[in-house]
């Protein structure tokens, strides 16, 4: 079986020891080797270390889903979408009554909804 290598930048998931909830945590440092040894949680910003035994999915494997974005939508924390030019992301933070910040794989966008 071929190991997996990553990037930074890109999402694996793991359980936030802050949040006590298990998310895609974006990967923050890696080794010469291409495998994972630092993460930060988009939550809590909480960085941590990262363990290789742990099942991992990239970004580009992921295979949750959402529905399209749709700036009208109302969002919440943790729900997933589907950018027509970003991707999938999922929303991390709501700012205001009427901006998100959602995570995508490049990095972090805030965005409109529950717009009138």
């Amino acid at each position: 079986m071929e190991k997996q290598t990553f990037e930074v930048g890109e999402r694996v998931d793991k359980l936030c020891a802050v949040c006590s909830v298990e998310r895609g945590h974006v990967v923050a440092s890696i080794t010469k080797r291409g495998q994972v040894s630092r993460v930060s949680c988009p939550a809590c910003g909480t960085r941590s270390s990262f363990k290789s035994s742990t099942a991992t999915s990239s970004s580009r494997a992921d295979t949750k889903t959402g529905a399209p974005y749709d700036p009208k939508r109302t969002y919440r924390t943790g729900q997933v979408l589907l950018h027509p030019s970003f991707g999938p992301g999922e929303v991390t933070a709501i700012i205001e009554p009427q901006k998100i910040d959602v995570l995508f794989g490049d990095r972090l966008r805030r965005l409109i909804h529950a717009r009138a």
